[in-house]
């Protein structure tokens, strides 16, 4: 079976490449991962080696390209589909993905007001309304799946799925701007911080060297 290799961006901002990157982990896929710093003058030029979009991050699996993070998730799903990527009943896949299209799709005042920054704190910035009424949203999905899906672990699902992969930067995020939760949501943020491979992840992200200022908002 051809090789996987997955193309990423700095460990400390980018949130999108942490999705497929913490999922394939969590799985035990064995992968290369090219990290290419972001906000460089040579990153676009790198970027186009690789992805159509010069955007990361991009799964390598011989001759294809994928390009996306979800996208990435749900291939190595077909591609691997022993392995538990989604919850077994189709009524728990469904809200799954539903959350996780969410996700992607969503929350764009989080995103801009709280950008992903692993080794930095900021407690209390980016808080405006907006965000607020964000955040507020993103518990709830997390309680409900919690109360109506979680049995049987710590995660939304139970057990790790992509559905976790898809927040995790969140929960980064939520400790970086110091976001009081309640006790559902703590006790499941520290869940997922507390995974080796989310720890593996934000150790390398300390380690990194490269600033990009205009995600060190505050400082």
């Amino acid at each position: 079976m051809a090789q996987l290799t997955l193309v990423i961006g700095n460990k400390n901002y980018s949130s999108w490449s942490l999705r497929p990157w913490l999922a394939m982990k969590q799985f035990g896929l064995e992968f290369n991962e090219i990290r290419i710093p972001l906000d460089t003058p040579e990153t676009a030029a790198q970027m186009q080696k690789y992805s159509p979009t010069r955007r990361v991050p991009v799964l390598l699996h011989g001759d294809l390209t994928v390009w996306d993070s979800l996208a990435i998730c749900e291939y190595l799903a077909e591609e691997y589909p022993n392995l538990h990527w989604w919850h077994k009943e189709k009524a728990a896949r469904a809200i799954a993905r539903c959350i996780s299209a969410e996700m992607h799709s969503g929350f764009p005042n989080l995103r801009q007001r709280m950008p992903m920054n692993c080794r930095s704190r900021f407690p209390g910035k980016g808080m405006t309304p907006e965000v607020e009424k964000e955040i507020d949203r993103i518990t709830s999905i997390w309680r409900e799946c919690r109360q109506n899906f979680g049995t049987g672990g710590d995660m939304l699902f139970g057990n790790f799925t992509i559905a976790d992969a898809m927040y995790a930067p969140v929960v980064v995020r939520f400790k970086t701007y110091g976001v009081e939760l309640d006790a559902v949501c703590k006790t499941y943020a520290e869940t997922v911080l507390a995974l080796p491979a989310m720890q593996e992840w934000l150790k390398a992200a300390s380690l990194e060297t490269e600033i990009i200022h205009a995600e060190e908002i505050y400082q």
